[in-house]
């Protein structure tokens, strides 16, 4: 049995042919951009089709040693067939998602937006909370995460933070954590231990290849810099190095204060600026196809995707339905199931 017809293996391979065909054309390096953007859609479709073999190869032998087994059951070898079938299955469900990313964003590097509620510090701590879920989650997938802003809560916690996760499919994967996250716990900072409820916005963006058009008027920009503070208050440099750009005509805010220098900053701030002009319009597009105007305008505070009660120890996807009861796992960046279930949905739906 050969795993091959599940990823349409020969698709891959003519599309890889095609490619180099394209990189064979003189023309091609004279546009450097071009040309970078086509290997490295070559490369990544070569990584997927060496995964492919890879997982094929580990089937063959594992089918060679059930054979073994069928000879004279030793208990070592049925220990080991079941312990290989466990991860073999656990690879091919999360290579199997590769077919769900067919979107032409899904790809590319992807911005997290984490933005408290209203409520003060109960809702900034939460937003904490969520920016080292994500981190935690971004580690455990070995994505390269940079942390681009983050505005420090009155008391606790942030008031809103943006983190860059760079690898391939990061926008694929997390697009559908976008939305109102709300948390219902005893909080830590009443006295009197009384439950309160918070909320937290996720604004998932790609960062735009190239070959994505999207054009900014200047006029419509207002840019400001600022000198960069880290915890604390304490002042990152002694310079006005943090730029702010304000997205006039819709209202969009984008900053970074990581880089040393002014001109990385807003470098950065405006890639992150045509990642979210690159979402709403292809929200917008999304909502008139489905004929929902609620979904059109509010980004940030659409819709309430999941819901955290930690004090009775229950996580619910509101989607899916997915529920878990380890609720420290989650918050430690196990959020998987919660994005595959989403993930399938999304595909059921013709999304």
């Amino acid at each position: 049995m050969k795993l091959g017809g599940s990823f349409d293996i020969d698709s891959k391979k003519r599309e890889i042919q095609s490619l180099e065909e394209d990189l064979q054309d003189e023309k091609i390096w004279s546009d450097r951009d071009k040309s970078l953007l086509i290997s490295k859609k070559k490369s990544s479709i070569e990584k997927d089709l060496n995964e492919f073999s890879s997982l094929d190869s580990e089937f063959t032998q594992l089918e060679e040693f059930k054979e073994l087994y069928d000879e004279d059951h030793n208990k070592e070898i049925e220990e080991y067939i079941k312990l290989e079938i466990s991860k073999l299955s656990e690879s091919l469900q999360k290579l199997s998602f590769l077919k769900i990313f067919t979107g032409r964003s899904d790809s590319c590097n992807a911005f997290v937006d984490v933005q408290a509620g209203s409520g003060g510090t109960e809702a900034q701590d939460w937003a904490e909370m969520l920016l080292r879920m994500y981190l935690k989650w971004g580690e455990k997938h070995n994505f390269d995460v940079e942390t681009i802003s983050v505005t420090n809560g009155d008391v606790a916690g942030i008031k809103s933070a943006t983190i860059k996760f760079n690898g391939q499919y990061a926008f694929g994967w997390l697009k559908t954590e976008m939305g109102v996250h709300r948390l219902v716990r005893k909080s830590p900072f009443d006295s009197g231990n009384r439950r309160h409820t918070s909320f937290a916005s996720i604004f998932v963006s790609p960062e735009i290849n190239d070959d994505i058009e999207i054009e900014i008027d200047p006029s419509e920009l207002r840019i400001d810099t600022f000198r960069a503070s880290g915890a604390g208050g304490q002042h990152v440099n002694k310079t006005e190095s943090a730029v702010r750009i304000t997205h006039v005509k819709t209202g969009l805010v984008t900053q970074c204060q990581n880089g040393r220098s002014q001109h990385r900053n807003k470098d950065t701030a405006m890639k992150q600026l045509k990642a979210k002009l690159y979402e709403l319009e292809m929200q917008k597009k999304r909502s008139e196809q489905d004929n929902i105007e609620s979904e059109k305008a509010d980004i940030g505070w659409g819709s309430q995707i999941r819901s955290y009660v930690l004090d009775q120890s229950r996580i619910k996807d509101l989607r899916t339905n997915v529920e878990t009861s380890n609720t420290q796992s989650v918050l430690d960046g196990n959020i998987d199931l919660f994005i595959e279930a989403s993930l399938k949905l999304g595909e059921n739906n013709g999304r």
